[in-house]
């Protein structure tokens, strides 16, 4: 197509802000840098795959998102997808537990258990998780504000059921970062949510080597309104932020840096979700190599958990999610993901019923057995339009954080409010931009159904006996419990947070003698105090 003829076609600009030519050649993908950093898979800058045989070797884990009402509901959740199939478990706790608060805080009332599993001390996670091989299925924390409360829980029950925790594999959120970003379930103010990251970065390489303490999440700030560029790009970011607060207390970067994982969001744009991941590998593998000088492959690894945004889900038509989610399966497959965590069609209404997880979890498997994308890998590559994209959005991100740390970085950005402003006003203006049908949603501006029709979609009830029966829990554990070594486990716990010691020793103390969520909680409150978000105009 020669450039009259191109000129005539309508510009198309991908949400990143590049435009998409009608046709791409081996000249675009030259101008946009070459081939230079597509190389091998297993080799660095592992554009292609961090693993030389990637799913040839072994499929992506199946790791659907789950949780909710009590420890033993969930139990049983978990128990029924590891029967259909599933591989790893993805962990929903209430927002009471995200936020630091036991369940009989007045503060709690009438969200314990609704969005996810409520947590209030260590017997909650011995009933979750009991039956649950933890050597073969490996559990992925979703908490944030209070990460290293429930990170020491999972050590502690692991420990009690006689794992060696130095073997035990498994991964924690704990992106408070993200938190203040994109979803708002803070405690503490920026600076010590970040010195508790460190903590738990520190603490686990010493007595945890093989746990992932920390999985920077993308995710949400991809949901908050950020485009696929701003996605990967803030994420290094903030994995650059918790490395610099580790690395200042003595650790070398190949001591912890292999544990760092990543939770990406897919929905929109096949090829851009594609090239988003595969330029974001080799960037954070050059950003390991050339600026921290690791040396050790596995710290320049970008290791993730890809597999589908309920943000790209509609309340219209809610079928049609089931084919949406299909395509963000295969997107996470041609990616190259380590995990996979599919959303459910019914995601825009409610916790997923058993009916709905198992077709996500049977999309996965049926990808994995049936359509051939184990077979061989990264098979989009040497495309024009791929390697272009690619290029282009790695150099995209490399210009957002630079602009990030020509402001002052990304600590200061996220403590003043001002990448929350930013993403605020995208997720705005994408949303006026759906009303008027400039941005086509299938169902909601495009091809709509009018006509009165009922949704088959199954809504979760809300149990209040759960409340009930999880406040009956927590008050006999109280009463079985030994009072002196929570009180002094309590006050170790205040000293450390108050001396600038690294607390998790001490957290892990109360949470064995069974000190609660909400106690360890207001522990650290008398010390760091709260967040109070900050209100841009």
């Amino acid at each position: 197509m020669n450039d009259k003829s191109q000129a005539e076609v309508k510009p198309v600009l991908n949400e990143s802000g590049i435009e998409v030519k009608p046709l791409y050649t081996a000249e675009d993908v030259e101008k946009s840098g070459g081939y230079k950093l597509v190389g091998l898979p297993g080799e660095y800058p592992f554009t292609r795959g961090i693993h030389r045989l990637m799913y040839r070797k072994q499929p992506w884990t199946m790791r659907q998102y789950a949780g909710f009402g009590n420890p033993h509901e969930t139990n049983q959740r978990f128990k029924y997808l590891i029967a259909n199939g599933q591989t790893g478990l993805n962990v929903a706790f209430d927002l009471p537990t995200q936020i630091g608060l036991d369940s009989d805080d007045p503060l709690a009332e009438g969200e314990v258990g609704r969005v996810g599993m409520s947590i209030d001390t260590l017997r909650d996670f011995e009933v979750a998780f009991e039956g649950i091989d933890l050597n073969k299925i490996t559990v992925s924390l979703t908490i944030n504000g209070a990460a290293a409360i429930l990170i020491a829980m999972y050590l502690a029950m692991a420990e009690k059921r006689g794992y060696d925790i130095k073997q035990l594999r498994g991964t924690a959120q704990n992106d408070i970062l993200k938190e203040f970003i994109g979803r708002g379930t803070w405690i503490f103010p920026v600076e010590p949510s970040v010195r508790l990251v460190g903590d738990t970065i520190e603490y686990c390489a010493e007595h945890a080597p093989k746990y992932s303490p920390v999985s920077v999440c993308g995710y949400h700030i991809r949901e908050s309104g950020a485009t696929p560029a701003q996605e990967m790009a803030y994420a290094f970011s903030i994995a650059k932020a918790y490395a610099d607060e580790v690395l200042r207390r003595g650790l070398s970067i190949d001591e912890f840096a292999g544990r760092l994982s990543y939770n990406f969001n897919i929905f929109g744009n096949i090829f851009e979700q594609v090239c988003k991941f595969r330029a974001g590998r080799s960037l954070w593998a050059k950003i390991m190599k050339e600026e921290y000088h690791a040396e050790k492959p596995g710290s320049m690894w970008l290791r993730m958990i890809a597999g589908g945004g309920g943000g790209g889900l509609t309340f219209e038509q809610p079928e049609m999610n089931i084919v949406r989610g299909a395509y963000y399966a295969l997107i996470s497959a041609l990616s190259g993901a380590q995990t996979m965590a599919l959303c459910s069609y019914d995601e825009a209404y409610t916790i997923p019923t058993e009916y709905s997880a198992r077709i996500s979890l049977r999309t996965m498997q049926i990808l994995a057995d049936e359509m051939g994308m184990t077979e061989t890998v990264d098979p989009l590559a040497g495309s024009f339009y791929v390697e272009t994209m690619t290029n282009q959005l790695r150099d995209k991100m490399v210009e957002i954080m630079a602009d990030t740390d020509a402001q002052g970085g990304i600590v200061k950005l996220v403590s003043e409010g001002i990448v929350q402003a930013k993403v605020s006003a995208q997720a705005y203006q994408m949303q006026r931009d759906i009303e008027s049908g400039k941005f086509p949603k299938v169902g909601v501006n495009r091809h709509r159904n009018d006509q009165q029709e009922d949704h088959p979609v199954e809504f979760h009830p809300y149990n209040e006996q759960d409340t009930q029966r999880q406040i009956a829990n927590l008050t006999q554990v109280r009463a079985e419990r030994d009072a002196g070594a929570v009180t002094s486990a309590l006050a170790k716990v205040a000293a450390a947070a108050k001396l600038g010691a690294n607390v998790m020793p001490a957290i892990v103390e109360a949470v064995k003698a069974y000190a609660s969520v909400g106690e360890i909680t207001r522990e650290m409150v008398k010390v760091f105090g709260r967040y109070k978000e900050p209100i841009r105009f």
